[in-house]
């Protein structure tokens, strides 16, 4: 019945969490970048969130935009050091995590900001009587649904396929007459504008905001979108691989939940996620060697 009661909260937080590594997807698999930002807008959204709704009385879903558009000021930073700049994308990434640390801090005026009983989006389903962890999963999956048909829309449109295409191929797009520095930053701001909102929705479900709550937070989501490929291949079209980073969060969440049951150390779980995510990316070898043995 434990496993069984922790199962159901890792689901809820998997689907929550799922919102961040659809943005960490775009950076990582689309654009062929690895974007270390993400730790930093992660703490973002949560910190601009919590503030928004203690200190300035703002409604709890509006505060949702807020740190969106928050994440994507951050993913503009990145690609604005990357681009016009030229300074390395992963060190670009790593200098605005830097820089975000303090700016949190400076949001909340402290390390932390505690949401309790201050009304959230979760209030309205605590007041029709659902627990906490179904209310997360009710709205994590309405968000992670509806953002997986957008991400499938836009980058159906002209505009990203542009942006595919440049994390495919950039010197060709860019021979095509193409500002490729501009796909970039658009994608850069999409990816970190998800991963903030998925720091909002967390810091709410959870409770409180904190300036290290993004810490890890590119290992988990490389780790789920890992597993989701592993698990469900890279078939059919560009909506089943989306469907499959969402899943492979869940995956994720689940297997930490049913670890730490068994008896595992919290402070283990970083241990534990690298050798989740060593093991993931070692399968598909493993198998590819396994078939040329066979064939």
């Amino acid at each position: 019945m434990g496993i069984l009661l922790a199962m159901q909260g890792a689901v809820s937080q998997g689907v929550l969490w799922s919102i961040m590594t659809l943005g960490l997807f775009i950076t990582f698999k689309i654009l062929d970048f690895a974007d270390m930002t993400v730790d930093g807008s992660f703490a973002l959204g949560g910190s601009i969130s919590a503030v928004m709704i203690v200190k300035l009385g703002l409604n709890p879903y509006a505060s949702l935009i807020v740190a969106f558009a928050a994440g994507t000021v951050a993913g503009s930073i990145t690609g604005f050091l990357h681009t016009k700049l030229k300074i390395p994308g992963i060190l670009a990434g790593i200098l605005t995590m830097i820089a975000l640390y303090s700016i949190n801090i400076r949001i909340m005026g402290q390390a932390n900001t505690p949401l309790l009983n201050i009304r959230t989006m979760l209030s309205l389903f605590e007041d029709i009587g659902l627990e906490k962890t179904t209310g997360s999963l009710i709205i994590g999956s309405v968000f992670s649904i509806g953002i997986v048909f957008i991400l499938y829309w836009f980058f159906g449109t002209e505009l990203g396929s542009v942006i595919r295409a440049t994390g495919n191929n950039e010197r060709m797009v860019r021979a095509q007459g193409v500002d490729t520095d501009s796909m970039k930053n658009i994608g850069l701001m999409i990816s970190n504008g998800l991963v903030a909102l998925s720091g909002a929705m967390v810091a709410q479900s959870q409770g409180y905001a904190d300036v290290g709550m993004g810490t890890g937070t590119i290992v988990i989501g490389l780790a789920s979108i890992i597993i989701g490929e592993v698990v469900f291949g890279r078939r059919f079209a560009f909506w089943y691989r989306l469907i499959a980073v969402v899943l492979g969060s869940v995956i994720y969440r689940v297997i930490i939940a049913v670890v730490l049951q068994l008896g595992l150390k919290s402070t283990d779980l970083k241990l534990l996620t690298a050798v989740i995510v060593a093991l993931a990316l070692g399968i598909p070898v493993f198998k590819k060697n396994m078939s040329k043995r066979r064939a």
